[in-house]
């Protein structure tokens, strides 16, 4: 069964090339799609034989969508630059779409690597993300911020986990969370969410801390857990702060 390995990236010269190693083994082909990288990436990128595809659309249900047109496997998995598979995740993958596969698609577990240190709690573990698909069970994906697949048959389970370098560190943080937030704002203002106020404020904050540090216990992840439950709390205040903002105008 050929796999077709799609990488959507831009300006990953410091992680491609590890995604793009551990790959190997299952890729019957490598797609990367690229948005216009003016660092090394591409580079790195023909040194391992990839097909490069410029970016088309807008956001990432656009481009996965962009994949399946271009892929020509009988199955598509989708990795970005940021994570790798393991040699057992691609025993599991080879074999679980076998002879006679049970299921058109499959969510994969992904170990959290944060501020260098794999996160065991804090609701950051086992993380399933759905990435493997038959592609003609595959029809599209949909949604502007966390878009989900549309697809025929039954998703299955597989227990091997992707390593997925998250954040390396708080500056790099600060800048995604910075331009996710106002996509966020927006489909809250399009879903007509209730005037903010200042007691939604600090509802939202606390219970975002409560449930990362207290209900999913990440404390016992260290400084680390710590900090980033914190984190996690600043970035539902920026996105109301901006929902704020647009509700305002």
């Amino acid at each position: 069964m050929k796999i077709s390995v799609v990488v959507i990236t831009k300006n990953s010269e410091e992680k491609i090339e590890d995604s793009l190693k551990s790959a190997k083994g299952l890729a019957g082909e490598i797609l990367v799609l690229d948005g216009g990288s003016t660092d090394k990436t591409l580079e790195i990128v023909k040194k391992h034989n990839a097909r490069i595809i410029a970016q088309r659309g807008k956001g990432y249900s656009s481009w996965r969508n962009q994949g399946i047109k271009e892929s020509h496997g009988d199955w598509i998995f989708y990795l970005d630059s940021d994570e790798r598979v393991t040699p057992e995740l691609i025993k599991e993958m080879l074999s679980a779409i076998g002879s006679k596969p049970t299921n058109t698609a499959y969510a994969i577990p992904r170990k959290n690597v944060i501020l260098g240190r794999e996160m065991k709690h804090g609701g950051w573990w086992p993380d399933y993300v759905k990435r493997l698909f038959r592609r003609d069970a595959l029809k599209e994906w949909k949604g502007d911020l966390h878009e989900e697949p549309v697809f025929q048959g039954e998703m299955g389970h597989l227990k091997n986990p992707m390593i997925h370098l998250k954040h390396d560190n708080l500056s790099e943080m600060v800048e995604k969370t910075n331009q996710w937030s106002k996509i966020e704002a927006k489909l809250l203002l399009d879903a007509n969410h209730p005037k903010m106020s200042w007691w939604r404020f600090f509802r939202i904050m606390f219970t975002e801390l409560w449930y990362r540090l207290i209900v999913k216990r990440g404390f016992l992840d260290g400084g680390e857990g710590v900090v980033y439950a914190i984190y996690q709390m600043w970035s539902k205040f920026l996105t109301y702060g901006k929902l704020w903002e647009m509700q305002k105008k």
